[in-house]
């Protein structure tokens, strides 16, 4: 203890009023600090500094000018509803931050000049003497110079359910050193925001503010948010989109101008082929498409914070999930047994514990509360047999201990009851009841016995003993005068059971291609049993905290692909082990509940909190679980996938319109045919092109085989579906081209001729539409809904007479619309052989 009070320069009677503002004015306030943040009308404008929403604005005005103010106040709309989303996103680590401020305690028991006083928590500094008791919140990080049984709840802290026991008492081998030493003195250590739950003690202040625990996790996740890798192609696609639309724009008008096409007419072209060539739609799609994907996954039980994130699930190859709750059912069970006398096991498990229930649900100690239950099952009900054995005293479970007595009425004797640590109890029997013979234990029944509690104990078992003796009740007596000489009567093997659920879950994403690795604080051994119960645990490697430590980057590197279990982790290390993942080129989904475990969510591809999580662990996540269980992660997964194939039909369906209307106007140019289509064509085909058929591409269901592939995380256009795409353009820009051209060969006029291949080109699209759709068991009526639609409002635009005026088209034969028909079902047969010949992207 005095070498704690000299290495923070204070002492027993605490430090002066003087000493603290000078203390105050070193270190700061004992209160988190936020970033300075922009003012939220630059942060709403600056949503407006993203090339492809520029270039929507530039075809938003161009639009308007040329006369097409519907589809120019949709493309306002588009990029404003999108403006608000990522503003409201922005906000989030804010709102984490607030979160975190409402934990610093309002008031703290310090004693300063000999005196005990109460002060503003934010007052605390460095050296400061903190008195803490049951019910209190730690005010600011203390190491303790004093601990009468304390037990501290740190599961805001860390997600750990359990209270953690801390003492005073130092190893003279480890020196008091904080920053090197910090988790060799966790154990003399408490932590701003944790809660006393038993006991009282006192700690010197060592940390306040920013410099606390809880400050550097504030200073983490005040950074900013990482792109999703969604938003990275997206903004990769737009880019080399919005490229190759200035440079075909330039051209035509350039060749237009060659050939003496008025400058206006040659202007407004060039700018609707530009308007036409711009992805303008994507941004609705891509709102819609995870609207109704946040919609789904919610009546899933998940809750998505983020939408973009969404998409990031479907992306996702190694999903890092927590044990407790999440793959377990977080309630300890009895699992095996070894009972030697039931009658009397089972009266001990239902009188020896201190746990009740409320509501069906256990309060109290988790163990107490299965071992109780365990009892119940035998229909030996607690509030039944105290009322016959009435408790008389009752000796504590400890630390050092490690057991619990109590004593009871029985009749008009006493009975003493005992359970704890197996080879504790075991010591303390002196007899055995061997099927109802009551034996004297010798070396051999030990030597069984305690090959009982190593089976149980290989298979990961917590083992409880329990023992029992008739007894002369005497207030006087020795702990060690009662709980010496009993029977022992059997053993129960404890475990928190893996969710059935999970199993099922686990294998669903090894068919998948993606790697689930468990992360624990739990014990190593518990961990690996219950990560190889449910498919986790492989031939891969387990790996505590203490190894990772003691690993070098270089050397965690060679085998982080092999870890399949964590055990033993600080939170903080989910850091690095994040950090390593994504490193290597995974998009990883980190699951956490506590506080130190925020900005490994934030940092994740994907951070998933457990609904019964802390409120800072829910803000920095992208997504929620409320029901914290794991199949749940899998099921978001899915409609993940689901989401980014929908996408990417879109942006496929999109695109390869876009190549087809830009083949066609510069095929027309080389032919030295007059273009096809006016300005108004282009920017209906530009309206059919973004409207219903695209819309609906969004809401098409999942594809049969969607969790038997492995998660795609290249460019959303590949290789192959770059060729897919251009031959689809190739083939529309050669039909339209080739009707066109015929019907100017055949004296048709020039009005009829571009009306044909106006009309052609929208029934492309609507065929192309369809080939478009997924290969579901769903079947979706919305996209057949939707090119029926769009079919009915070309044949309106060509045959009502002030369409006709607008659009400049004319009526056509029906001769015309067979061939049409014909010509159309080439892009079907197209995308057949391309298919076939061009293996699944």
């Amino acid at each position: 203890m005095d070498k704690i009070l000299e290495i923070y320069d204070t002492s027993k009677m605490g430090l002066s009023n003087t000493e603290v503002i000078n203390r105050q004015k070193r270190y700061g306030l004992n209160e988190l600090k936020e970033e300075k943040k922009q003012h939220p009308i630059v942060l709403f404008l600056s949503q407006f500094l993203d090339i492809l929403i520029i270039l929507l604005l530039i075809a938003a005005v161009v639009a308007y000018f040329v006369g097409d103010i519907i589809d120019s106040y949709v493309i306002l709309l588009v990029v404003c509803l999108n403006a608000v989303i990522g503003f409201t996103q922005e906000y989030r680590a804010e709102k984490a931050m607030e979160k975190l401020k409402t934990l610093v305690s309002t008031e703290a028991i310090v004693k300063r000049d000999g005196d005990v006083q109460i002060v503003p928590g934010n007052q605390l500094t460095v050296g400061d003497i903190v008195l803490i008791e049951e019910g209190d919140k730690v005010p600011a990080d203390l190491i303790l110079i004093k601990a009468n049984d304390l037990r501290i709840d740190e599961s805001s802290l860390t997600g750990e359910s359990l209270p953690v026991t801390k003492t005073a008492d130092y190893d003279s081998d480890v020196p008091i050193d904080i920053r090197k030493n910090e988790k060799k003195l966790a154990p003399h250590i408490t932590y701003m925001d944790s809660t006393v739950i038993k006991g009282n003690g006192v700690g010197v202040v060592f940390a306040v503010g920013m410099e606390t625990s809880i400050g550097k996790i504030a200073e983490m996740i005040q950074g900013e948010e990482t792109e999703t890798p969604l938003q990275k192609k997206i903004d990769k696609l737009g880019k080399v989109l919005a490229a190759i639309a200035i440079v075909v724009c330039a051209f035509v008008f350039v060749v237009g101008f060659l050939r003496g096409i008025p400058l206006a007419e040659n202007f407004m072209t060039a700018v609707s082929l530009a308007v036409a060539a711009i992805p303008e739609g994507l941004p609705a799609v891509l709102t819609l498409t995870l609207a109704l994907g946040m919609q789904h996954m919610a009546k899933s039980h998940a809750i998505v914070r983020k939408l973009l994130a969404v998409e990031t699930l479907g992306s996702c190859t190694i999903v890092c999930s927590d044990k407790t709750g999440t793959l377990t059912e977080n309630k300890m069970t009895v699992r095996a047994e070894k009972v030697l006398d039931g009658e009397m096991l089972n009266l001990i498990s239902c009188l020896c514990v201190n746990s009740s229930k409320q509501d069906g649900k256990i309060i109290g100690d988790p163990t107490d509360g299965a071992i109780m239950e365990y009892g119940e099952k035998h229909n030996y009900l607690r509030s039944d047999f105290e009322r016959k054995n009435p408790r008389v005293k009752e000796i504590p479970l400890d630390s050092e201990r490690k057991r619990m007595t109590t004593i009871h009425e029985d009749g008009e004797k006493y009975i003493v009851l005992s359970k704890g640590a197996p080879e504790i109890i075991l010591d303390s029997c002196k007899y055995i009841n061997d099927n109802g013979t009551i034996k004297i234990i010798d070396a051999e029944i030990k030597e069984n016995i305690l090959n009982e509690i190593a089976d149980m104990t290989s298979s990961a078992l917590r083992v409880i003993g329990f023992g029992y003796k008739e007894y002369d009740y005497n207030p006087d007596d020795t702990n060690d005068e009662i709980e010496t000489g009993l029977t022992f009567v059997g053993l129960l093997g404890l475990m928190d059971p893996p969710r059935e659920e999970a199993k099922e879950a686990v294998k669903q994403c090894i068919e998948a291609g993606i790697q689930v690795k468990m992360i624990t604080g739990d014990h190593q051994d518990t961990a690996a049993a219950i990560a190889r119960e449910i498919g986790i645990l492989t031939d891969g490697i387990v790996i505590n905290g203490e190894e990772l430590d003691n690993l070098t980057q270089e050397e965690y590197l060679k085998i982080v692909d092999d870890i399949q279990v964590y055990a033993r982790v600080y939170p903080e290390q989910k850091m690095r082990i994040v950090e390593t993942l994504e490193n290597k080129g995974n998009v990883v989904s980190m699951t956490g509940d506590g506080v130190n475990d925020a900005p490994a969510l934030k940092k994740a591809s994907i951070g998933v909190a457990m609904g019964s999580g802390t409120d800072v662990a829910k803000e920095s996540a992208d997504m929620v679980i409320q029901d914290d269980n794991f199949a749940t992660i899998i099921k978001a997964i899915k409609e993940g996938r689901k989401i980014y194939d929908n996408i990417k039909r879109f942006i496929k369906f999109q695109v390869s319109t876009n190549i087809g209307a830009i083949l066609t106007i510069l095929g027309a140019s080389f032919m030295s045919l007059p273009l096809p289509f006016n300005p108004v064509q282009l920017l209906w085909i530009n309206i059919i092109m973004d409207g219903p058929p695209a819309q609906t591409l969004g809401m098409e269901g999942a594809e049969k085989d969607i969790m038997q592939r492995d998660p795609k995380t290249g460019d959303i256009l590949n290789k192959n579906v770059l060729v897919k795409i251009a031959v689809a353009g190739i083939v529309m820009a050669l039909g339209t081209l080739g009707l066109y051209a015929y019907q100017l060969n055949i004296g048709a006029s020039q009005t009829k001729a571009m009306t044909v291949a106006f009309t052609m080109f929208v029934i492309y699209q609507l065929f192309n539409a369809y080939n478009s759709k997924a290969n579901s068991d769903k079947k979706s009526i919305y996209l057949y809904l939707a090119i029926l639609i769009s079919f009915v409002l070309q044949v309106l635009v060509i045959y009502i007479p002030y369409l006709q005026m607008i659009f400049r088209t004319t009526s056509i034969d029906l001769i015309d619309w067979i061939m049409m028909f014909i010509v159309a079902c080439t892009i079907l047969i197209s995308n057949k052989i391309m298919n076939k010949a061009i293996p699944l992207d």
